[in-house]
């Protein structure tokens, strides 16, 4: 199930001078994004040579214009992440004035730090690559590391799902619940979650080793029992974190369990572990274009980030400050 949020843009934007294109990753969700700010959308950008070879064609006049690439780098990331710099190139040999790439998911993101030898940090790697390929401005939603916004000397905008998120969660009737992390490094987010659900900071969380790839689930830090929780994550991606430790959750008393994470990933037996999991509902936006068992699963259900994103884009596109669109602890 997709619910679209309905847009509450004001039609005040300079169409005159704004382009709107996008690649083959989401052109569902870009879509949603133009419509919302009113304008076009060049969406027929990528065609391939008989080889296979990328060639990319922009049809309006670019000259002096602001152009937003909307594309995520998700699977296929390597695909994914050519086409947006071609277009980007092509935006710039045009004669764009401004290039933004608008990446609602930003992959290698967890390739944030050299942890062990002989490694790249391939999260800035990327960035710094957009930079070369004609990007000016970088825009993207729940970064998994934001220290990555660092590595390049342009402007990075970075908003966050739980403005989608939270009304969806605030309409279930929840009381009395308890936020709840999947390990000990995502306890910030848990708290900053709970703080803007219901004012309490009342947190678990799910504490676990780690040996190689085996990931065990210890102990949970919190009181769960006979309540219902709220597990929050940027990402799902192979689900082996997060259902190990809603069982863990589950064993320890906990009710109903809801799961809200911004990135829809579910590689591997992602699927399949969630179907097993005592999991009664995943909560996921549309960053990530989804395959038919993701979009007509039982207990997913897909929020609509194209009013966020169109806000964000008319922000930095009229000039206005987008901190408005950043959800504070005490806000609705």
């Amino acid at each position: 199930e997709v619910t679209q949020a309905s847009s509450h843009v004001e039609r005040v934007l300079n169409t005159e001078t704004l382009e709107v294109i996008t690649g083959r990753s989401n052109p569902e969700l870009a879509r949603s994004v133009s419509d919302a700010l009113g304008v076009s959308l060049d969406d027929e950008v990528i065609n391939l040579f008989s080889d296979g070879e990328l060639k990319v064609k922009i049809h309006p006049n670019l000259r002096r214009k602001e152009v937003y690439i909307i594309q995520s780098t998700s699977f296929p990331q390597d695909t994914n992440l050519m086409e947006l710099m071609t277009m980007a190139s092509a935006a710039k040999l045009a004669s764009a004035e401004k290039v933004t790439a608008v990446m609602p998911y930003y992959g290698w993101g967890r390739q944030d730090r050299k942890d062990e030898p002989r490694v790249p940090i391939t999260a800035s790697l990327v960035a710094r690559q957009l930079v070369s390929a004609g990007v000016d401005r970088i825009f993207t939603l729940d970064l998994h590391s934001e220290q990555v916004m660092g590595s390049i000397d342009k402007p990075w905008d970075n908003l966050y799902a739980s403005r989608v998120l939270l009304p969806e969660i605030r309409s279930l009737g929840l009381e009395g619940a308890v936020v709840a992390s999947a390990d000990v490094g995502g306890a910030k987010k848990a708290e900053k979650f709970s703080l803007l659900l219901d004012g309490t900071g009342d947190i678990a969380i799910v504490y676990k080793r780690r040996s190689g790839r085996d990931v065990r689930a210890k102990a949970v830090i919190g009181d769960v029992e006979g309540r219902d929780v709220i597990v929050v994550d940027d990402m799902i991606d192979t689900a082996g974190t997060l259902t190990t430790g809603v069982q863990l959750l589950k064993e320890s008393g906990a009710r109903r369990i809801i799961v809200a994470a911004t990135h829809g990933v579910f590689s591997g037996p992602a699927l399949e572990r969630i179907d097993q999991a005592p999991i009664d509902q995943v909560i996921i936006t549309d960053t990530i274009r989804q395959p038919e068992a993701v979009r007509n699963h039982p207990r997913i259900k897909i929020i609509s980030v194209a009013d966020l994103i169109a806000r964000g884009i008319k922000g930095i596109h009229t000039g206005e400050s987008l901190s408005e669109l950043i959800p504070m602890p005490g806000s609705k």
